[in-house]
């Protein structure tokens, strides 16, 4: 494996291992799924009460799922396992007020940051950095 590719196994759907942390706050990994039709990365409401986000009203959109209201917060976030990483630090994401929905890792920042390289017969996802170079464990408090 290249040193600068992320490679992740799925079975039905791209998942992307992440961990989110904000102040003294920190979640387990969770499974996200990345989702190349949103601008942005989104998190349901019981991960942003848990982590005592501060939200600011955003806007509302329409979702395959109907329309659901949207808050900004920051947060520091980590892509990828405790053998390779990117850390991204005060990001900005957006919660949704609706408590049935997965992580979704949106366009910004992925897109931007990886070549991404979808191997369906393989159930594989392949993040290649374009401007990060991955660390090796999480940095301390994560």
């Amino acid at each position: 494996m290249n040193e600068s590719n992320f490679i992740f196994n799925y079975d039905s759907y791209p998942i992307i291992p992440i961990k989110f942390k904000s102040g003294d706050r920190k979640t387990p990994v969770i499974e996200a799924l990345l989702d190349s039709g949103g601008d942005f990365i989104v998190i349901p409401q019981p991960i942003a009460s848990y982590l005592n986000l501060e939200l600011t009203q955003s806007c509302d959109v329409d979702t395959a799922g109907g329309t659901t209201s949207l808050y900004q917060a920051e947060v520091d976030m980590i892509i990828g396992n405790k053998d390779q990483c990117n850390i991204y630090y005060k990001k900005q994401i957006h919660v949704s007020n609706r408590n049935d929905i997965p992580v979704l890792l949106g366009r910004n920042p992925l897109f931007e940051d990886y070549e991404i390289t979808f191997k369906k017969q393989q159930h594989q996802l392949i993040l290649k950095s374009l401007n990060m170079e991955p660390t090796r464990g999480y940095p301390p408090g994560f």
